[in-house]
């Protein structure tokens, strides 16, 4: 018997949670002017989810990993808050850098996620 979806994605979003922590918890002492564990997960979570979907995973599989622990795992809106605190302490150039340096990292983990299973 296949779980339902709502106990697919909570299983998953623990397993993301804990990881999500874990990675904080292992970049914490990153001196950074933005969050390099927010950067990381961010573009490890995109990575995932590319693998997920180009390799065509099942209805069950994106429940578990995609939806629960990618969700639960990436976190645009600390990425949007930590942006957007850097900016208003006046380092527009690291906000600015983070945000496009966040995308870059994300599209390029995509890219690779493509070549690999694509």
């Amino acid at each position: 018997m296949i779980a339902p979806a709502p106990i697919l994605v909570g299983l998953g979003g623990a397993l993301g949670a804990v990881l999500r922590y874990a990675v904080g918890e292992a970049l914490a002492d990153a001196d950074t002017a933005f969050s390099a564990s927010t950067l990381a997960v961010n573009t490890l979570g995109t990575f995932a989810l590319g693998l997920l979907t180009f390799a065509g995973a099942g209805d069950g599989t994106v429940l578990l990993l995609g939806t629960g622990t990618c969700g639960a795992f990436t976190t645009f809106s600390s990425f949007s808050v930590e942006t957007v605190r850097t900016w208003e302490s006046g380092d527009r150039t690291v906000a600015a850098g983070y945000a496009l340096g966040t995308l870059v990292l994300a599209g390029a983990a995509l890219g690779i996620a493509w070549l690999l299973v694509g």
